[in-house]
């Protein structure tokens, strides 16, 4: 039986296919069986083709938990006391990675942004110049606080050019934007299941370099759970995650790869890019206005500011949206009212579309009226 299909435009969970939801009915099964393992080797090696990573180099580290915990194990597991974490923040989770990093007393600098300006990698080669106390860079590929990209490829240059270790949130871009680590090399690169990948939330997972990975055995531990090098060694021994893993997780998220795969990557970029355009076209019809210039958006998530009339109530609308099937997002900038529509996951324009007649609907019925 189909279940009740919901339009999530929201930065993740992201609306997933009745076919990878049905993955998760399965017989039930030990996941220390031959049978799972092999599963989850076949998920570890297709997870790296969808970045071109070549696995003589970069391998897979698979962790049950969010996007967040993936994060956290990166910054806890490779900075060493000797060199210092060098964070570039321009949104929220640029700033998530600061607070996890001071939680652990590791030794850290930022360089910060507005959440309206990408990162100006002029001014991060600058300070690296300068400071010769970093070792390692972390930094928010696509930061979902407004939808920005920061450059990839003016990220992995750094490296190059400083021999510094590269830590990249491709958390809600990876599967969703074109990354090449052939081309654009990355030391730990990390992301989450239920994002531009369609899959469900539960897993999350490490691409890592193998290289880097091995040095880490004598370094010392501060987190059990989220020990980055224990997890990747006894995945590498025994084919097993150390602790349960989220099962029917695992499923849905290899029949979301086997999707992914069918649909060609390229395709589901030009998809998201189309629902951009036609979301973004649709509002700019209604009026709406955006925080950020079209040349520094992903193609997947706007923030839209909030229109200046006193009948516009973002609970009210959000409720309205929500009752019929449309699900948006509110906003994370302190000193702006904003909103955020995203555009990742089974969807298409055709259900974009349908969101603007319902939005046009609400506005209607809630007297918003957007003046020139």
């Amino acid at each position: 039986m189909d279940s009740k299909r919901n339009i999530l435009l929201t930065p993740g969970p992201a609306t997933t296919t009745e076919t990878v939801k049905m993955a998760q009915i399965v017989p039930d099964i030990c996941p220390r069986e031959k049978e799972f393992c092999e599963l989850m080797a076949e998920i570890r090696n297709d997870l790296l083709k969808i970045i071109n990573a070549d696995k003589k180099k970069y391998t897979t580290v698979l962790f049950g938990g969010s996007g967040t915990a993936v994060m956290e194990s990166v910054i806890t597991s490779v900075i060493d006391e000797e060199k210092e974490l060098l964070i570039l923040i321009n949104g929220a989770y640029g700033d998530r990675m600061r607070k996890i990093a001071e939680t652990y007393s590791i030794p850290f600098k930022t360089l910060e942004y507005e959440s309206d300006q990408s990162i100006n990698f002029t001014d991060v080669n600058s300070y690296l110049q300068s400071n010769s106390d970093i070792g390692y860079i972390a930094m928010v590929h696509h930061e979902t606080t407004t939808g920005i990209l920061n450059s990839i490829g003016s990220f992995s240059e750094l490296g190059k050019k400083y021999g510094h270790t590269l830590i990249l949130d491709a958390i809600s871009s990876y599967a969703g934007v074109p990354i090449n680590l052939e081309a654009t090399p990355i030391d730990y690169l990390m992301s989450t299941s239920n994002k531009c990948i369609q899959g469900m939330p539960g897993l999350a997972f490490i691409i890592g370099n193998k290289s880097k990975l091995v040095q880490l055995k004598n370094w010392p531990t501060r987190s059990f759970y989220l020990s980055l090098y224990d997890q990747y060694d006894y995945m590498e021994k025994s084919g097993q995650m150390r602790f349960t893993p989220p099962v029917q997780v695992i499923y849905a998220l290899r029949k979301a790869i086997d999707e992914y795969f069918k649909e060609g990557g390229m395709n589901r970029y030009k998809r998201y890019k189309k629902n951009w355009q036609t979301l973004r076209n649709g509002l700019q019809k209604l009026g709406y206005e955006f925080l950020l210039d079209p040349k520094d958006e992903s193609h997947i998530l706007l923030t839209v500011i909030e229109p200046n009339n006193q009948n516009f109530n973002y609970s009210k609308l959000h409720d309205y949206l929500n009752q019929r099937g449309f699900t948006i997002y509110p906003g994370k900038i302190n000193d702006k009212n904003t909103f955020r529509v995203s555009n990742m996951g089974a969807i298409d324009h055709v259900d974009i579309d349908h969101f603007l007649i319902t939005l046009g609907l609400a506005m209607d019925e809630m007297d918003i009226k957007i003046e020139d």
